[in-house]
């Protein structure tokens, strides 16, 4: 199992490197795609939180996962303090932070490594899952990477993992966009940066420029990892 996990595979040809990325931008830009779409990047978004609090030593209650691709992540704790304040930051750069890492272990070919180590994060969020529609929505993400790397011919699971980090990526940026375009309008005052301007008194407009900073940072970094190999110098 051990060997299995940490085999390398061979890279998919710059091509199909280049059709995925594409593809994932059409998936990101079409907006009845990213409708449906948009709830992966709310797992990831959540499971932000989630590991914060735990590494923040917070008492994780829970996790919600709402049909309209919102979400929610119940914690207990000290109202204010470093712990409340990572666990408020972590939400938005997590899909990007993931994708980062991501697209370092597609890059070294540890494809199976990879898959495996979403679904055991998916488990971990499962477990702390409290509504039937988070549960569902999980289980069906759950099922349909436990299928690419057990049924997949390794090339098929090259292809779709590229496709997958790719949407990471791409797909981080455009909630910080988006989540700046409601709190111009006033249809988001607790959203996770009016939470981190009242905990800290910085304007939540930084904190959004901050969580866009580290998205384009790793989309920029994680695109870098997946197309090195065929540049012609190196960083």
């Amino acid at each position: 199992m051990w060997n299995e996990l940490t085999a390398t595979q061979v890279a998919p040809p710059l091509w199909l490197v280049a059709l995925s990325g594409l593809a994932a931008l059409a998936l990101v830009s079409y907006p009845p795609s990213w409708h449906v779409l948009r709830g992966l990047i709310t797992i990831a978004h959540e499971g932000g939180h989630a590991l914060a609090a735990v590494l923040t030593r917070r008492k994780l209650r829970g996790i919600r996962l709402h049909s309209d691709t919102s979400g929610v992540t119940l914690t207990r704790g000290n109202p204010t303090g470093p712990g409340m304040v990572a666990t408020a930051a972590a939400g938005y750069v997590a899909p990007s932070l993931i994708g980062l890492g991501a697209s370092w272990l597609v890059a070294a070919g540890r494809i199976t490594l990879l898959l495996w180590a979403v679904l055991v994060l998916l488990v971990c969020m499962l477990l702390m899952i409290r509504n039937f529609f988070g549960a569902v929505a999980l289980l069906a993400v759950g099922g349909a990477v436990f299928a690419l790397s057990w049924f997949a011919p390794p090339n098929v699971q090259g292809a779709c993992a590229y496709a997958a980090v790719w949407f990471l990526l791409l797909g981080g940026v455009r909630p910080i966009l988006e989540l700046q375009t409601k709190r111009r309008h006033g249809r988001a005052p607790d959203s996770d940066a009016d939470q981190l301007a009242r905990l800290t008194r910085v304007p939540g407009a930084l904190w959004v420029l901050l969580f866009l900073l580290v998205s384009t940072a790793s989309l920029a970094a994680g695109a870098y990892l997946l197309s090195a190999r065929w540049l012609p110098f190196e960083v």
